[in-house]
């Protein structure tokens, strides 16, 4: 059994959802640093996925420094990324950009996006 859940919709890359699952897990708690991560075959059998796409979400989540792999012992979530907290807000960057286009194309306003963002935000956890 995966030690994060996760619910496979169409129209979207699995690799995608997959990459979403398993940050969430590790922010929420679900996952912790040094907890060990199912290998690539048993991502792929478990979530009945292709190997190739097992190991891109394994290795994206490596370079993203989500995961730490060594030889021997296998993947095991990474303690929380050194920096101050500018140097992590840029690593956001990318992902707020498509928040505030997509907000903008629904025709919302940046207090209806904030207030959105805070529960967001108070349901996983986020004081």
């Amino acid at each position: 059994m995966l030690p994060f859940s996760i619910e496979i919709k169409a129209g979207q890359p699995i690799a995608d959802q997959i990459l979403f699952a398993v940050k969430k897990a590790v922010v929420t708690g679900q996952l912790r640093p040094g907890d060990k991560f199912p290998s690539v075959r048993q991502l792929s059998q478990e979530l009945r996925v292709n190997p190739n796409t097992a190991h891109k979400v394994v290795a994206a989540l490596v370079a993203e420094g989500v995961l730490v792999t060594t030889p021997a012992v296998g993947s095991i979530v990474a303690a929380p990324a050194a920096g101050n907290k500018f140097q992590k807000a840029e690593l956001l960057g990318a992902d707020l950009e498509r928040l505030v286009v997509e907000a903008r194309k629904l025709g919302l306003a940046l207090d209806d996006v904030q207030a959105g963002l805070a529960e967001q935000w108070r349901k996983l956890g986020g004081k």
